[in-house]
C-alpha cells in the first residue's frame, strides 16, 4: 500500500501529523501507509492543520488553496487533497518520494 492516491480532481495523500515537535519537516512514512509529517504546531484550535497546509504549499511550491484536509480535522491521521492537472500531480509524487526540487512554474495557476 502507498500513501498517495490519484484521483479524478487530483491527488490525495494519507499523512500522519505529529504536532508539537521540534521543526517542520517529513518524519519518514507511519505503518507504510501514511507520510509522517512533524509540525511544530500544537493541536489545538486547528493550528496544526493549518501549519500543516502552509507546510505542504511550501514544500510543494503551490498555493494554499489547492490543499484541503478531506477527512480527519480532528486525528493525526488525515487525508489531504490536492486539487492539480494529473501531469502536476505526478510531478508532486516525485518531488515527495525524492525530495527533489520541482520547477517553480509547477503547480502554479
Amino acid at each position: 500500500m502507498t500513501f498517495w492516491r490519484l484521483t479524478e480532481k487530483g491527488l490525495s495523500l494519507c499523512v500522519r501529523v505529529q504536532p508539537n515537535a521540534k521543526k517542520n519537516g517529513f518524519a519518514g512514512l507511519w505503518n507504510d501507509t501514511h507520510l509522517k509529517i512533524s509540525l511544530r504546531a500544537p493541536a489545538v484550535d486547528g493550528k496544526a492543520n493549518e501549519a500543516l497546509i502552509d507546510f505542504l504549499a511550501d514544500f510543494l511550491n503551490l498555493k494554499k488553496n489547492s490543499i484541503f484536509i478531506m477527512t480527519g480535522q480532528t486525528s493525526r491521521c488525515k487525508i489531504i487533497g490536492i486539487d492539480e492537472q494529473k501531469e502536476v500531480c505526478l510531478c508532486l509524487i516525485h518531488k515527495l518520494l525524492t525530495g527533489n526540487k520541482l520547477p517553480a512554474n509547477v503547480g502554479k495557476k
